[in-house]
């Protein structure tokens, strides 16, 4: 019986070592086909690498433009295409009047009724969306959140 089981063991080991050099041979031998074609299968790889970092690079540039146009269409449409006559101005106490700009934040003094523009058909502009209120600055109308006062938009000059 141990002749018999030993014989096994050392017929498998032969078997499986023999299996690894067949396919390591076959290896070799496919790769040397491939470069006696006069072709190599990583040369394709890193071509093809190369373009998809092209096409990338030429879609990441494509979506800068597009920004820019957007960015320079909004600019257009934050300026008043009218201007309104409203009552005098005056900031709040201890605030002078400045230019506010796109994703800053007014004090809480500047949502108060006296800033905050409820008729807001009069001058011109929709209904703000909820959570959202006009606030009158100097000559320019905000667009902010009644809460944490973020301003959405700017439409700079639309009193005279």
């Amino acid at each position: 019986m141990k002749k018999f089981l030993t014989a096994a063991v050392a017929a498998t080991l032969a078997m499986s070592s023999f299996g690894l050099a067949s396919a390591a041979e076959a290896q070799s031998r496919g790769h040397h086909e491939h470069r006696q074609n006069g072709h190599d299968d990583r040369r394709d790889d890193r071509n093809d690498r190369r373009d998809d970092r092209r096409e990338w690079r030429q879609d990441a540039r494509e979506n800068r433009q597009e920004a820019r146009q957007q960015q320079r269409a909004y600019a257009r449409w934050q300026r008043a295409e009218r201007r309104y006559s409203a009552g005098r101005y005056q900031a709040p106490r201890g605030y002078q009047t400045r230019q506010w700009a796109y994703g800053q934040s007014l004090p809480s003094s500047y949502r108060s009724s006296q800033y905050v523009v409820n008729d807001y058909n009069r001058y011109g502009l929709q209904a703000p969306p909820r959570g959202y209120q006009y606030v009158r600055s100097g000559n320019d109308m905000l667009l902010s959140n009644s809460n944490s006062g973020l301003i959405a938009a700017v439409i700079a000059s639309l009193f005279n």
